[in-house]
């Protein structure tokens, strides 16, 4: 602030709390000078919830005694502290190959938050909002987030996944979004060999690459009602 913000800010204190007021010109002069050197780097007021009024009048309703400039200064670094560990550094747009600028860009992403001119970027912000109009563009050209090519080269790794989506292309139901009725995989789980032994305890559950033709055939006829429905 400066000599007048700070002049003016002691004026607004004087009528919340008249014990600050300085009645003699050379004890004023003394007070604006003294604020002054504890608070020239804080600001009057950000765009972002700093405002040295608000902090003063809280002082003021909460405190019992008369407000010191080192109260002031000591919210003004609660304040930057706070925004600085809800701050998760966004990846700068400068060139990675260009250290000078990327560390420029990221110091003052970090000064701008800190003194209140910039908002914070959390991780929430990643995944919150639409998605962006190129990543939907992008998938109405090739209809899903993994392009083809990609789900080929991926279908020797997931037969199971593979399998139903082969299906689906074929027209055929899709079984596994129903539950399966022979071996009790739940809807979207793949089909297991449950082999049991003499003694009627399980010995096998491994997961199948097709699934059960009762399965098959229970949602072919699930299928058939949604479409009578």
């Amino acid at each position: 602030m400066e000599r007048r913000e700070v002049a003016a800010v002691l004026a607004y204190i004087g009528r919340l709390d008249p014990r600050t007021i300085r009645t003699d010109a050379g004890e004023a002069r003394d007070q604006i000078a003294q604020w002054h050197e504890l608070l020239s780097d804080v600001p009057l007021a950000t765009e972002h919830g700093w405002d040295v009024r608000e902090a003063t009048r809280a002082h003021v309703l909460d405190s019992p005694y008369p407000i010191l400039p080192v109260d002031v200064a000591r919210k003004w670094r609660t304040y930057r502290r706070d925004r600085l560990d809800r701050h998760t550094d966004p990846t700068p747009s400068a060139d990675p190959d260009d250290p000078a600028s990327w560390r420029a860009e990221l110091l003052g992403t970090r000064h701008a938050v800190a003194a209140g001119t910039a908002a914070p970027s959390t991780h929430r912000q990643i995944t919150s909002g639409a998605p962006h109009p190129d990543i939907e563009a992008r998938l109405a050209a090739i209809g899903s987030c993994i392009p083809s090519t990609v789900r080929a080269e991926l279908a020797p790794y997931r037969p199971a996944r593979a399998a139903r989506e082969a299906a689906v292309a074929a027209g055929q139901p899709d079984a596994l979004s129903v539950p399966c009725q022979w071996c009790h995989a739940a809807q979207g789980e793949p089909c297991r060999n449950r082999r049991v032994g003499l003694d009627g305890r399980a010995r096998g559950n491994a997961p199948r690459t097709t699934p059960h033709p009762t399965r098959v055939d229970f949602a072919a006829a699930e299928l058939a009602r949604q479409e009578a429905a």
